[in-house]
């Protein structure tokens, strides 16, 4: 284990431990588990995280980074939450685009549309959005949430979002641009537009200010909540923001984020 992933193994009960151990079998079987069956296990969002954690170690690979969730008014009432979550992510999910994969490897997936953030440098609570512009890296993203529990959207509860890495599934990301000469200030961030097409047919549009009114503020709300779990967020580890649309159901052909302010497209081909 790294110091990208937990600083020390986590402790949970017998029934929590059997949770999480659960979630990593759905994981790797791509075996779906029934909410009603974990629903009492997790009813608080320290005990979400800890069980998070703990998955998070079962899967033995570095952390890439996080994808921040509920970073819309209409998501947040949707999961009976009041602020956003975040998911611990693994390398090897966080792909460049292009990206080709068959439907038959992920369980019941969405499609999103997001600004990804990669840090230059160790990034802190302290920082300014201002500071976390300079420190950052930007580029158009497409992700790819997927549930290890069967029929979750939007029915899931937020303890087992939570739990279940924030229902993690693949980030798609394009050319990496310097924050600061894409955007001329933090208010521009807010301002990036994106369209959503599958095989071609426009299916969503949206702006960043969807995401907590700025991208910027997701993130600067994910190093915060990081230090106060006595973790940080590290150079080289990216960010999924949080997404500009409702995520449709994400299906067989071709689908394309593509962004203006300079930061082109993300392209996924989807198979059987």
């Amino acid at each position: 284990m790294t110091d990208t992933q937990t600083k020390n193994t986590v402790t949970l009960t017998a029934n929590e431990e059997k949770f999480a151990q659960a979630l990593y079998q759905a994981y790797t079987s791509q075996k779906p588990l029934q909410e009603t069956t974990w629903k009492d296990t997790v009813t608080d969002d320290q005990t979400a995280y800890q069980v998070q954690a703990r998955l998070t170690e079962l899967k033995q690979e570095t952390v890439g980074g996080y994808k921040v969730s509920l970073t819309s008014e209409e998501t947040q009432k949707m999961f009976a939450s009041t602020t956003p979550l975040y998911g611990a992510q693994v390398k090897s999910h966080f792909l460049a685009s292009p990206v080709k994969r068959s439907l038959k490897t992920l369980m019941e997936p969405l499609v999103e549309v997001e600004l990804e953030f990669r840090a230059k440098e160790d990034l802190r609570a302290s920082d300014s959005l201002e500071e976390l512009m300079h420190k950052t890296q930007v580029a158009a993203g497409m992700e790819v949430p997927d549930s290890r529990f069967s029929n979750w959207f939007p029915k899931l509860s937020k303890y087992m979002v939570m739990s279940d890495a924030a229902v993690g599934g693949l980030v798609l990301y394009g050319k990496e641009f310097e924050t600061t000469n894409v955007f001329k200030d933090v208010a521009d961030v807010a301002t990036v537009k994106c369209e959503l097409y599958h095989n071609d047919e426009k299916v969503r549009e949206g702006v960043s200010a969807e995401v907590l009114g700025n991208p910027l503020k997701s993130l600067h709300w994910l190093v915060a909540k990081l230090e106060e779990q006595g973790k940080s967020f590290k150079a080289g580890q990216m960010v999924s923001s949080g997404t500009f649309v409702l995520p449709p159901k994400l299906s067989v052909g071709k689908w394309s984020a593509r962004f203006d302010h300079g930061l082109g497209a993300v392209d996924f081909e989807v198979t059987d």
